[in-house]
């Protein structure tokens, strides 16, 4: 049976829905900016009049785009509101949050372990989240005779099938690698799938068929197949997939990996860490505090600079 476990890690909280040792889905959460499921209280910004839609910033700095506002609502007043999706980062455009007015109490926004029901553990099985995390960090998908490339992009995420098998049977062949490949990464939002170009309907017909059935147990909504071999699916978004996350902050993603590293470090010692210096520069001082917090270790950084940001090591050397 399939179930979701947590890592409460530094900077970051990270799921993997487990079963049978595959990883079904997945999903990343970056606390301290706006996220779905926040009640908090605003300032109206700005609201064009006639509209029902504005700007609003909350205590915290953020900003996000108010919807629903009620009449009465105006500039410079305070308001309550409840996001419903965090600020995106895509192709170079930055989306604002959303959220709308409620009545609801205060609240934080939910943990992981809270919004999926999620068990907590110390450490998911040994390489399981390297392999998402390598996956997310790629952006390439390989299945038998093709690859899947996903690209965030400001208007929607873009998903290219390629390969070397012909149209129909690539096609099909994609389909088992889309619908893993869109739990794992926690795709949602709008997405478009270039299929190659199947002239024939009842070949495009076999692969709107095949698609349905692989994504049954996911809500959303889809066009058929055009003669062109694009297909997109709507699903609703709350949050930045891990495909975008890295996308959006490579260096900070880095980062937070990089203390994952030294939190499982097993031999006696000082914590040895090494990382690109721009990758070093994204590792907050707190965020050290808490890895001496939890390991009861000292630690120091390498002279080492590597070339590349993704060349990240932690090792235990005598105190």
């Amino acid at each position: 049976m399939a179930e979701w476990l947590v890592e409460e890690g530094i900077g970051e909280e990270r799921a993997i829905l487990l079963d049978g040792g595959e990883v079904l889905a997945a999903r990343l959460r970056w606390p301290g900016r706006l996220e779905a499921g926040l009640i908090a209280d605003a300032v109206l910004q700005s609201r064009t009049a006639g509209a029902r839609r504005g700007t609003a910033r909350f205590d915290c700095g953020e900003e996000a785009l108010a919807d629903n506002l009620p009449a009465e609502a105006c500039e410079g007043a305070p308001i309550r509101l409840k996001v419903t999706r965090a600020a995106m980062s895509e192709g170079g455009r930055h989306k604002l949050a959303q959220a709308k007015p409620t009545a609801e109490p205060l609240r934080p926004a939910p943990g992981l372990a809270q919004a999926i029901a999620g068990r907590i553990v110390r450490s998911f099985p040994t390489g399981l989240w390297e392999d998402v995390f390598g996956d997310a960090a790629l952006a390439r998908f390989d299945f038998s005779g093709g690859s899947l490339v996903v690209s965030p992009t400001p208007a929607m995420t873009v998903i290219d099938v390629d390969g070397t098998l012909a149209p129909p049977a690539l096609a099909l062949a994609a389909v088992p690698a889309l619908a893993r490949t869109i739990g794992r990464m926690d795709l949602a939002g709008s997405i478009a799938i270039d299929f190659p170009t199947l002239s024939d309907k009842a070949q495009r017909r076999a692969v709107d068929e095949a698609l349905g059935a692989a994504l049954a147990q996911w809500p959303h909504e889809r066009t058929a197949m055009n003669g062109f071999g694009l297909v997109q699916l709507v699903a609703r978004s709350e949050r930045p997939s891990l495909v975008a996350r890295l996308a959006q902050d490579r260096e900070g993603a880095f980062a937070r990996l990089l203390l994952r590293l030294a939190e499982r470090v097993d031999a006696p010692g000082t914590l040895l860490l090494t990382a690109a210096r721009r990758v070093q520069a994204r590792v907050r001082p707190e965020w050290l505090d808490e890895l001496r917090r939890r390991t009861g270790r000292d630690m120091r950084w390498s002279n080492e600079d590597p070339i590349l940001i993704d060349s990240i090591s932690v090792q235990a050397v005598p105190s």
